[in-house]
């Protein structure tokens, strides 16, 4: 059984690999806040238990295993989020914290009940899919508010970011997963984009904005 730590170590893994699966000793001591012996030292733990492939001076890889089971910890997580918001009332903005704390909890009878009493959700409040219960994660292949064109619509259906800031931000806003949105037009400096949706007429989002909401853009005949 992983310990919180090495549980943290393999979630930020898996979060920051990229499209080859690899990840910069650099980067995860920096997304960590961690000294670079320091998470040397950690992934080479993980290494002697079979959970990534790492060389010196070489980026590092999670193995299938350890993919999967920083697969199943995120998906507790999300599952999490997911229940407090359904369920107990609480803001998509409130609830990461609780759930990091949660995800370390070694009980898959309380996450398997959380999933039946919310009816299997496929994705997390803030749109970003769960893992099933094999560590697999569904492509929902969304695009970037940014990558639309005026004239167009899209639904926002998942975030980019879910930091608590930017949450308060869309709050603030009512923009809300499901928004349907239309492009009115787009500025070409700086690529910021005045929108229309529910009873806003008009909606100045800038370029950082647009690039953190992904939508699912509505095909014009």
């Amino acid at each position: 059984m992983a310990s919180q730590t090495e549980e943290n170590y393999l979630k930020a893994l898996f979060n920051l690999a990229n499209q080859e699966g690899e990840i910069n000793i650099s980067e995860l001591a920096q997304q960590l806040e961690v000294s670079m012996p320091t998470a040397n030292s950690m992934v080479k733990n993980l290494q002697k238990r079979g959970l990534v492939q790492y060389e010196k001076y070489k980026p590092v890889k999670l193995t299938p295993v350890g993919k999967k089971e920083a697969a199943l910890i995120i998906r507790k997580h999300r599952l999490t989020e997911m229940f407090l918001v359904n369920k107990m009332g609480f803001g998509w903005e409130e609830v990461h914290e609780i759930a990091e704390q949660v995800e370390h909890i070694h009980s898959p009878k309380l996450f398997e009940r959380m999933d039946e009493m919310m009816g299997f959700p496929t994705v997390d409040p803030h749109g970003s899919p769960i893992p099933d219960k094999q560590g697999r994660i569904q492509n929902l292949q969304l695009k970037s508010l940014i990558d639309a064109n005026p004239g167009q619509e899209a639904v926002l259906s998942a975030l980019a970011d879910s930091s608590t800031d930017f949450l308060q931000y869309l709050n603030s806003r009512n923009l809300k997963l499901g928004t349907e949105l239309k492009i009115l037009s787009k500025e070409p400096f700086d690529q910021s984009m005045i929108v229309s949706y529910g009873s806003v007429e008009k909606e100045t989002l800038s370029q950082k904005v647009c690039e953190k909401l992904l939508v699912k853009i509505f095909e014009t005949n």
